[in-house]
């Protein structure tokens, strides 16, 4: 779901997006998943916490 939400909002996502959605844990999706609704970009998405 959070694939589909991303491509949405910042189009077709690169390989590391990808990659670090394949390795991601429940917690991280969920903090990622928040963050998007505030993230101008993907990298403000996958910011270190």
């Amino acid at each position: 779901m959070l694939q589909k939400q991303l491509e949405r909002r910042f189009g077709p996502l690169p390989n590391w997006v990808h990659e670090r959605l394949g390795q991601a844990t429940p917690e991280q999706l969920e903090t990622w998943g928040l963050d998007l609704l505030d993230a101008a970009g993907l990298d403000e998405v996958f910011k270190a916490h």
